[in-house]
């Protein structure tokens, strides 16, 4: 039991991990009903939903944009004639806030942004690197279906306040595009300029910060002889298009992701999966809001002087018309936009408000996610997961400060997981052998008593309830109790293995990370070869990935070097297990080559324990004297005592009560 335990636990791990990667729990949006606005707290009060949208204590964005004839083009329109587009490069290679830009004055959006200093794939030269195509791209310039819009930084105007404020409006007309650069003549950013022609000019600034991951966003409104004035709704998309950056069946990306103003969690929707838009529900205002997706993030909060604007948001599915590859295949990303709800003052004739946000658009890396944007780092946390609603991000953020600490001395993080791993069975292990130790006297208790229980068994047979009467009047004299506190390390276990779990599965310090030899991406699989297979159940196998073959083969020869139990359920518990770890290879075939990695550590260093400590250091199972006497172990041990005292007790009364039936009985029979 002590050895088939740990690894029933291990493997019940494993089956969490794994259905927590492919069913991630996501909060549900209640229904919502009626054909007006509500109030939502005063947060939300006066916040407008779309005609014929579903309304909610939230206010509802705009609908999928259709294609709309517009209407005659005023002559005193601000705007263009053409449409264009524009790319530079903005930042020094090296250095944060290193990116290439592409912007159209469609919408008047930012259609791509590129980093600079994060790549597609390992292995390029510093030719290929110097390559824009090589870049991995934060925002993707996609073909969208039925000529949809897209683009970030998008403005709508959808809602029955601001409708006729841009009759043709926002998202699909050609704004004015204006290149910002700096003293020295390097492009910044880019203003866009548009106006109805109703006295309105709606402005959108969008300016890099050279050496941050910073991106300055300024909405402004001037009124030039318009009569609209008071408080109107504007839908603001600031992340559209973030593409997954692995695809990883262990995490699902990319999500459209919310912080309500106060709020200590934050609220995801994931894009695959998803059918249809839908509204986030929120309490109060939103303190940040954007889209992620495994590595990179690009998240919206408000500036000083600004707060207060952001009242409500939802999410949408964005679907491309896919690229067709050389060999036939369709590749369709799943993609999801995020559009916040701004609540804003038009001005009175002859001013102009703005309003100022700052955006984050770099990795998803403690170090790099800045000071003003710490409020808000469990919005990186929320990776780290949970499980039964306990969160392991201590765990987790403990064991990676210990993994960096490791990384500086060996400069390998493959290395780093190997001692990490050691590391912490070694912290583990004087427990370990503590209740390895109680389990083994425990089973060589049962071995002794075993006979006496099958000679009561065979005595009474037909009579169950004297069968557990006398299984019990044994198990008190010969105090045989299971330790309860043996189990305690396998529970103490658990919470480290979903924290190291989730931990490797979303550091960002693994992307890209060499081991050894043919491994050369951590946050991947090993991809030995590529083979380009398709087998029956499984589909097309692309790479052989040897990491988890060997894993599988380590679990089984630890499997094989476990005794054979005696006990008829126990074998049969056995034999069920043999199949596990096949079907397990199979699940974890993709697995990360971090991820691994760890797995093969930890069987390698229980396969050594087998074979080498147990054997050099053999466990004490020799019972102790006067058993019925002998102190428990672990926190349970008092209990179990009390529970074996009570159960003694019981047992005399129950004999006492059936000694004075028998003396009734026979007097009543000596009267007759």
């Amino acid at each position: 039991m002590e050895k088939r335990l740990p690894l029933a636990f291990f493997l019940s791990a494993i089956v969490l991990a794994v259905w927590m990667g492919f069913f991630a729990p996501e909060r549900p949006v209640p229904p919502v009903d009626g054909p007006d606005a509500a109030a939502a707290g005063s947060a939300n009060a006066g916040v407008e939903t779309v005609s014929g949208a579903p309304a909610s204590a939230n206010p509802q964005a705009a609908p999928t944009l259709a294609a709309v004839e517009p209407p005659a083009v005023p002559e005193a329109l601000i705007g263009a004639e053409v449409f264009e587009s524009d790319s530079f490069v903005v930042g020094r290679a090296g250095e944060s806030g290193y990116f290439r830009a592409s912007f159209s004055n469609r919408g008047g959006t930012l259609d791509a942004l590129l980093f600079g200093g994060y790549f597609v794939r390992v292995g390029l030269t510093d030719a290929e690197r110097e390559l824009a195509e090589n870049w991995l791209p934060l925002v993707a310039a996609i073909e969208p279906v039925n000529a949809a819009p897209t683009g970030s930084f998008r403005l709508t105007n959808a809602y029955p306040s601001s409708r006729d404020l841009a009759p043709r409006g926002l998202d699909t007309v050609l704004w004015r595009m204006e290149r910002i650069v700096g003293e020295d003549g390097a492009p910044l950013g880019m203003l866009f300029t548009y106006g109805p022609g109703n006295g309105l000019v709606f402005t959108k600034r969008i300016t890099f910060e050279p050496g941050t991951w910073h991106v300055r966003f300024e909405l402004g409104i001037a009124n030039e002889g318009s009569d609209a004035t008071g408080t109107t709704t504007l839908g603001l998309i600031p992340a559209s298009c973030v593409p997954p950056e692995l695809g990883d069946n262990f995490y699902t990306e990319p999500r459209a992701v919310v912080v309500e103003a106060g709020a200590d969690e934050a609220e995801w929707k994931a894009a695959p999966g998803l059918s249809e838009a839908d509204a986030f529900q929120l309490a109060t205002t939103i303190a940040c809001a954007g889209v992620h997706n495994k590595y990179f993030a690009l998240l919206m909060r408000e500036d000083d002087g600004t707060s207060g604007t952001m009242v409500g948001a939802r999410y949408a599915p964005i679907e491309e018309t896919g690229t067709l590859l050389p060999d036939g295949t369709l590749l369709k990303r799943d993609l999801i936009e995020n559009e916040i709800q701004l609540k804003l003052r038009v001005p009175e004739s002859g001013r102009a408000n703005t309003w100022n946000y700052t955006v984050y658009a770099g990795p998803k890396s403690p170090d790099a996610f800045v000071q003003d944007f710490a409020p808000h780092q469990f919005v990186l946390d929320s990776d780290l997961g949970g499980f039964c609603g306990i969160s392991f991000t201590s765990i987790g953020h403990g064991l990676l400060w210990v993994l960096r600490k490791l990384h500086a001395v060996t400069m390998n993080w493959g290395v780093s997981i190997i001692l990490l791993t050691l590391f912490v069975r070694l912290a583990l292990f004087p427990i370990n052998r503590r209740s390895q130790t109680a389990m083994a006297r425990y089973q060589k208790k049962m071995k002794r008593v075993q006979p006496r229980l099958d000679e009561i068994k065979k005595k009474y047979e037909d009579d169950p309830k004297k069968l557990r009467e006398a299984q019990a009047k044994i198990m008190q004299e010969e105090g045989a109790f299971p330790p309860l506190g043996g189990c305690l390390p396998m529970f103490l276990q658990l919470p480290v293995f979903f924290g190291l779990f989730s931990m490797l599965r979303t550091s960002f310090d693994l992307r890209h990370q060499p081991f050894y030899a043919w491994i050369t991406d951590l946050s991947r699989p090993d991809r030995l070869l590529e083979i380009d297979l398709t087998l029956p159940l499984l589909g097309n196998i692309q790479y052989f990935n040897l990491l988890p073959i060997l894993m599988v083969i380590m679990w089984i020869v630890q499997q094989k070097g476990m005794p054979q139990p005696t006990d008829e359920q126990a074998k049969r518990m056995q034999k069920m297990m043999t199949f596990m770890p096949i079907v397990f290879g199979f699940m974890l075939y993709n697995y990360a080559a971090g991820l691994s990695l760890y797995m093969l550590t930890t069987s390698t260093l229980g396969i050594f324990e087998q074979q080498v400590i147990k054997k050099v250091w053999p466990i004490d199972d020799n019972e102790r004297d006067k058993p019925t006497k002998k102190k428990g172990c672990g926190p349970f041990s008092g209990f179990m005592e009390q529970l074996a005292e009570k159960q003694k007790e019981q047992m005399k009364r129950a004999e006492a009560m059936r000694s004075e039936q028998k003396r009734q009985s026979g007097k009543k029979k000596k009267r007759r």
